[in-house]
């Protein structure tokens, strides 16, 4: 379990995209209402978390009438989004971040407010980690194919800081590879959001089995 579990003034990263714990996410950081934030973050050992995007776009866009309240278009955001550390951290210019986070944990957004900068903070409820299921034999062949898929990057002398995943690579776990199979097939933003969302990882498995033997990449 962990320490607590709430997180009160969490700063927030409304993104094109959907984190999932244990999975990577790089980002380059140019807007001035996350530049400090990331800052303090990463001098802090702080998490942030990490939400998709519902409407609007990832860097701020003037509304047209002030949609929002304070001339900027709205931006709205899912509910339940994954708490991001920062595991590397450059500056290679004024005015420019150049990181990479892992995703921790999922949480729920029980407060949301808008700071006056663009900044969203909100008070969130941490989420339980999947239970550890052992991956069934009728699903096997979605670890099997993602086995594959690791095995092809590293005979390809792929660096291992440009790996899509990092090891240990648990390959017996239902969460582990639905997770990691969710990072990379490309669907919507939101199944990828429906399927983050399960609290079965079993279920979230049996699914991705589904998309994988629609498109064939699991056969």
């Amino acid at each position: 379990m962990p320490e607590a579990l709430t997180l009160t003034s969490l700063p927030l990263f409304p993104l094109g995209t959907v984190l999932y714990p244990g999975g990577l996410l790089p980002l380059q950081i140019f807007e001035v209402r996350y530049l400090d934030m990331i800052g303090k973050c990463y001098k802090a050992g702080a998490p942030f978390g990490v939400v998709s995007l519902t409407e609007g776009a990832e860097v701020r866009q003037r509304g047209d009438s002030g949609a929002s309240g304070d001339g900027f278009a709205r931006e709205a955001f899912s509910s339940i989004g994954t708490l991001a550390r920062i595991t590397e951290f450059s500056v290679p210019q004024p005015g420019l971040m150049v990181i990479r986070c892992l995703g921790i944990q999922r949480f729920e957004i029980t407060q949301r407010e808008k700071l006056k900068h663009g900044l969203w903070i909100a008070d969130v409820t941490r989420l339980e980690d999947d239970q550890s299921i052992k991956i069934p034999d009728d699903l096997q062949s979605t670890a099997t194919a993602l086995a594959k898929l690791i095995q092809s990057l590293q005979a390809r002398d792929v660096p291992a800081g440009q790996m899509p995943m990092l090891p240990p690579y648990q390959l017996d776990d239902c969460g582990w590879v639905a997770n990691r199979w969710c990072e990379l097939l490309p669907i919507p933003m939101a199944l990828k959001q429906r399927l983050m969302m399960l609290d079965n990882p079993l279920l979230r498995l049996e699914l991705v089995g589904d998309i994988l033997e629609r498109t064939g990449i699991g056969l």
